[in-house]
């Protein structure tokens, strides 16, 4: 029965099965395993059972035996059921891995309603401490999108539902989970369920990998998903389909290749709009590699961008041209590149154009058979402390980012995404336009993020689920809103800059809408960590993203963290840097230098302690200027404060506040330290007034001004 029931199975779903060496490898030890696997389908149970060869026994919540179809699906397995809500029901199974026979079951409970990961019980991992054998982690890919899921026709009408969708079961390698020794109560349970929790999250990353290039993935997501149903939205009321991205970029792409020719790296000169998604992928359609170039920066950054980068050609728009008033810095830039306007390529599209594409065949085309090792796009660091660097990130860092982020974060089918953020940033370009687009989600795109009147009305009226965004914008968006704005949003997640204890509990106070704080770096695709709502904890940037693998070297002078180093399929393949135009720098040894101080706990978690470059030595002692600036937001949360250090004879250095609050002194500065505190070496010897704060176009703080504004101070007197 069991060989008719795998032929019928492997027929009707062409199920394949990955790694299996890892479980013969058990079958081999003679060790008994406890089988665990992410749960998508009443196919999954007799999947397992079926495919993987073995006395196994499946632990199955007795909620589940009800139905006439839930029972006859458990005829095919060896099975006992257990209240999942008893402390008793982890006995049984340890004892049956006691007696040498493997044991499954699904750490969720319950069968997904979303697709993806789902709520993680400790009971698995105190199993397996308790037994001491290794726990089996597989994926099963495919089955979420057969009727036989509880996706419901409404919530997930953008996700393609079949009877006999393909289905892959990905085996991953044995691990073990042993809580520390010394852990008891409820810190031994918490460190159990934070470490089964982990080895699911990776395993979905691990096991749904797939080896895509970008162009193969936007047609591999319009295969998935409803390739109908919008996938992007803009200002200007412009609506595109997944089927009429590719087609119009499969159009632009033809047209943009005759100026083009045998170009390498094409500069991208463009907001938030429909248009960008368009010409992105019409790059990517024929092999070109997108260098996505700030326009906030100002001539210089940009020229020297372009120089870096090699770039002969820029890609933008009349109309944008003009709204931003960049007429001079295209002037300036048009003596050393060719712009091509997009209305006027559109110009030349004519019927003929049209039906080709049409007729054609995407995958026919120069990007589909590209490595994932190929450049896929150039993107550059803020300038925040310095001349611009080009990142060149390859299909695979880029690629690899979106399912690290979708392993952490639950992005369902047709959600709405906000995203203001702007391309040209790495936040904005892979989480805010890409994650959406190739995972079946929709995004509204908007072309500035400073509009803070306006965004929580859009907001609202788009009945938005996910807001992208960094602490000064947020800030903005809370000041203007009004408190039923963000009713829809379920997650708000910050980056790019330290989120600030106060805009989270001003947003959980008003909005009560809970905000998540992640951490990232351009050159790692960006996001390396983050908090979630199964997994978070106050104060920190989350957990590193599955895949990654890190180190801390000590710094002098610094006694909590460390300088953290990086590696994983999300760092970049180099640097293009300003003095050697065009010439790869790779890491070294595949290891990126982040430049931050960070500190990792036990569990994982990460806190970052500030730049290496934004630490003080005074008398001998080294002070984290992030940290003088935390105490002095707290005491003035309402203001934007920036801490720098120039040179001092006596001490070597001195701290200078930079500030926007009138009510600040050094008397209130005092004040404010002593309340929290700290050393007197901490207080900022002199407080500088200005205006407004200098903000690059990402909405971080522009350093380098802000240094020039103190500098200029001290030489002025």
């Amino acid at each position: 029965m069991k060989w008719i029931v795998k032929l019928i199975l492997k027929l009707l779903y062409r199920v394949e099965v990955r790694g299996l060496e890892h479980f013969h490898h058990i079958e081999s030890s003679k060790s008994p395993a406890l089988i665990v696997a992410n749960h998508v389908s009443l196919l999954d149970g007799p999947l397992l059972a079926t495919f993987l060869t073995g006395n196994i026994t499946f632990m199955i919540d007795e909620k589940h035996t009800h139905r006439w179809y839930e029972r006859y699906l458990l005829s095919f397995v060896k099975f006992f059921t257990v209240d999942l809500h008893s402390p008793f029901a982890t006995k049984h199974m340890i004892e049956e891995l006691k007696r040498g026979n493997h044991c499954m079951i699904f750490p969720e409970g319950r069968i997904s309603t979303t697709g993806s990961l789902m709520k993680v019980y400790e009971g698995t991992a105190m199993v397996a401490d308790h037994a001491k054998v290794a726990i089996l982690p597989v994926f099963i890919e495919g089955a979420q999108y057969s009727k036989m899921s509880y996706l419901d026709g409404t919530r997930f009408a953008f996700t393609r539902q079949s009877w006999f969708p393909k289905i892959t079961l990905t085996v991953l390698p044995p691990q073990r989970i042993e809580a520390p020794k010394g852990l008891k109560g409820r810190s031994k349970h918490a460190y159990l369920r934070n470490a089964i929790y982990l080895l699911m999250r990776d395993s979905s990353f691990y096991g749904a990998t797939q080896s895509h290039n970008l162009w193969q993935a936007v047609l591999s997501s319009a295969k998935q998903y409803d390739a109908k149903n919008p996938c992007i939205e803009d200002l200007n009321g412009v609506e595109l389909s997944r089927k009429k991205l590719i087609l119009g970029s499969t159009i632009l792409g033809k047209k943009l290749r005759a100026t083009l020719q045998d170009q390498k790296r094409v500069g991208v000169l463009l907001p938030n709009v429909s248009g960008i998604a368009a010409t992105f992928f019409a790059l990517k359609a024929y092999g070109y590699v997108p260098a996505m170039l700030n326009f906030t920066a100002g001539i210089g950054p940009m020229k020297s961008a372009c120089e870096t980068a090699e770039l002969s050609t820029i890609i933008t728009s009349h109309k944008f041209v003009e709204v931003f008033e960049l007429a001079p810095v295209v002037s300036a830039l048009s003596e050393t590149v060719e712009f091509i306007y997009l209305e006027d390529v559109r110009a030349q599209i004519g019927l003929f154009d049209k039906l080709g594409a049409l007729l054609g065949s995407p995958k026919s085309l120069p990007g589909h058979g590209h490595t994932l090792d190929d450049e896929a796009v150039v993107l550059f660091t803020s300038g925040s402390e310095g001349a611009p660097k080009g990142v060149v990130l390859s299909n695979q860092n880029v690629v690899s980012n979106i399912n690290q982020i979708s392993a952490m974060v639950t992005l369902l089918p047709g959600e709405q995404l906000f995203n203001a953020l702007p391309t040209f940033h790495s936040f904005g370009l892979t989480a805010g336009l890409l994650w959406p687009i190739l995972k079946g989600a929709k995004v509204y795109l908007y072309p500035s993020p400073l509009h803070y009147g306006v965004i929580p009305e859009l907001i609202y009226q788009l009945n938005v689920k996910v807001l992208f965004g960094t602490d000064t914008f947020f800030s903005g968006y809370a000041k203007k809103a009004q408190p039923y704005d963000f009713y829809s949003v379920r997650a708000l997640v910050a980056g790019a800059e330290k989120l600030r204890p106060e805009t989270r509990r001003l947003f959980a106070d008003k909005f009560h809408v809970p905000m998540y704080e992640g951490y990232g770096v351009t050159e790692t695709s960006p996001v390396l960590s983050v908090n979630t709502p199964t997994s978070f904890k106050t104060g920190t940037v989350g957990q590193f993203v599955p895949g990654v693998e890190y180190r801390l070297e000590e710094v002098p002078g610094i006694t909590e963290g460390g300088r953290l180093f990086v590696q994983g399929p999300n760092i970049m393949k180099g640097y293009l840097m300003p003095d050697k135009p065009g010439i790869l720098q790779p890491p070294t040894n595949g290891w990126h230098d982040t430049g931050d101080i960070v500190d990792v706990d036990e569990e994982g978690f990460v806190s970052i302690k500030g730049r290496a470059k934004r630490f003080a030595k005074i008398g001998g002692e080294m002070i984290s200027l992030t940290a003088v600036e935390s105490y002095i937001n707290n005491a003035s949360p309402e203001g934007h404060h920036v801490v720098v250090a120039v040179a001092d004879e006596r001490k070597g250095e001195q701290l200078i506040l930079v500030t926007n609050d009138e009510g600040l002194s050094r008397q209130t500065v005092k004040d404010a330290a002593k309340a929290a505190e700290v050393a007197e070496i901490m207080i900022p010897k002199t407080v500088i007034l200005v205006e407004q704060i200098p903000v690059l176009g990402t909405g971080k703080t522009n350093y380098p001004e802000v240094q020039k504004i103190a500098d200029g101070h001290f030489k002025a007197v």
